[in-house]
C-alpha cells in the first residue's frame, strides 16, 4: 500500500544554536595576548610563557561584544538575568555572564496564510496576508516566550483562522480594510505580553474555490442584467409621462396637431422607397388623408423623374 504523505508539524522545536560573533577588538586582545607571549618567552627561552599568554588571550577574547545599533543583547550572569547591553561596544565576565540572545528592534515581516479555512457561511477560502511588528520591550521577548519571533507566527496564524471562522465571505471580500484593522487588534492583544507590538497587517489575496467563482460571476451578470432591465423600465414611464404631456397640448391646439402629422410625415417619406404606416384613427381624426395623397404623388413625381 502506498504511504500517505503528511505535513510536517511546524511545531516541532529547533534546536537552540548558539551566535558566536567574534568582533575587532576579541582578535586585537588575542593578536596582544599572542605577541606578549612570545616576547615572554623569548625571554626566558622556555615556551611556557606563549602557551599560558594563549590560553588567557583566548578567555580575555570572550569579554568585549559588539551590538549594531538596531540590536539589544541580553546578559545572564550565572543564569539569571543581569540586563540589557547594547548598542555598541559592552564587556561581559567570562564564564560568568553569558549573551543567550540578540533582539532585532527592527520592523519585521512575517508572511503567514490560512489554508481551507470556513467562512461563517461554511464556505472554503485560502487567505494570505502579511504582518508587520517589532518588539518595543526586549526583556520581555526574551524572558516571557521561548521563541518570539515564531510565538508571534502562530498567533496571527490562529487569529486569521478566528477572523474568517466568524466573517461571510462577501464581508470577506468587500470588507478588508475593517478585516484588517480587527486583525491587527487581536493580534496586537496577544503579543502585548511577550514586548511586541504590531503596526500593521495586510491580506494579499483571497483565493475560493472555482466553482464558486463561476456562480458568483453568473449572479454579478444576472443582477446587471436586472438593473438594466429596471433602467429600461423607468425609461418607458418617462417617456409615456412625456407623450400624456404632449397629448395635453395637442388637444388644445388642432393646428399644433396637424403640424406634428406634417412633419412625421416628412420625416418618414423624405427617405427614397420608405414605406409609412399611419393608423386609420388618426387619419380620421388629424385629416391625414389629403396629405397622404399628396406624399404619395410628391414620392410617384420623384420616382418616375429619376426614371427618366
Amino acid at each position: 500500500m502506498p504511504k500517505k504523505k503528511t505535513r510536517k508539524n511546524a511545531s516541532t522545536k529547533r534546536a537552540p544554536q548558539a551566535d558566536v560573533r567574534v568582533n575587532v577588538v576579541s582578535i586585537f586582545i588575542l593578536l596582544a595576548a599572542i605577541a606578549s607571549g612570545v616576547a615572554v618567552s623569548a625571554s626566558q627561552q622556555s615556551p611556557r610563557g606563549i602557551i599560558i599568554a594563549v590560553l588567557l588571550g583566548l578567555v580575555l577574547m570572550q569579554a568585549p561584544k559588539i551590538a549594531r545599533q538596531w540590536e539589544r543583547a541580553v546578559v545572564l550572569r550565572l543564569g539569571r538575568y543581569k540586563g540589557l547591553r547594547g548598542p555598541g561596544l559592552f564587556w561581559i565576565v567570562p564564564f560568568i555572564d553569558t549573551v543567550t540572545s540578540w533582539i532585532d528592534q527592527r520592523v519585521i515581516t512575517t508572511n503567514f496564510n490560512a489554508e481551507e479555512t470556513l467562512t461563517s457561511d461554511t464556505v472554503p477560502v485560502n487567505v494570505d496576508a502579511v504582518l508587520f511588528w517589532m518588539v518595543f520591550d526586549p526583556e520581555k521577548a526574551a524572558l516571557e516566550v521561548q521563541d518570539y519571533a515564531r510565538a508571534v507566527s502562530w498567533a496571527a496564524q490562529t487569529a486569521l483562522r478566528d477572523i474568517i471562522g466568524r466573517t461571510f465571505l462577501t464581508d470577506l471580500l468587500r470588507g478588508r480594510e475593517r478585516i484588517e484593522d480587527e486583525l491587527q487588534k487581536l493580534i496586537d492583544a496577544r503579543c502585548t505580553p511577550w514586548g511586541v507590538t504590531v503596526q500593521s497587517v495586510e491580506m494579499r489575496d483571497v483565493i475560493i474555490p472555482a466553482s464558486l467563482q463561476d456562480a458568483m460571476s453568473r449572479e454579478a451578470q444576472a443582477a446587471r442584467e436586472k438593473q438594466a432591465r429596471i433602467i429600461l423600465g423607468q425609461a418607458e414611464v418617462e417617456i409615456a409621462h412625456l407623450f400624456h404631456e404632449a397629448s395635453k397640448s395637442y388637444h388644445d391646439n388642432p393646428t399644433a396637431l396637424h403640424l406634428r402629422a406634417m412633419n412625421i410625415l416628412y420625416e418618414g417619406l423624405k427617405e427614397k422607397g420608405a414605406l409609412m404606416l399611419v393608423p386609420s384613427t388618426a387619419v380620421e381624426s388629424m385629416g391625414l388623408g389629403g396629405l397622404l395623397g399628396a406624399a404619395a404623388v410628391r414620392q410617384t413625381g420623384l420616382s418616375q423623374g429619376e426614371g427618366t
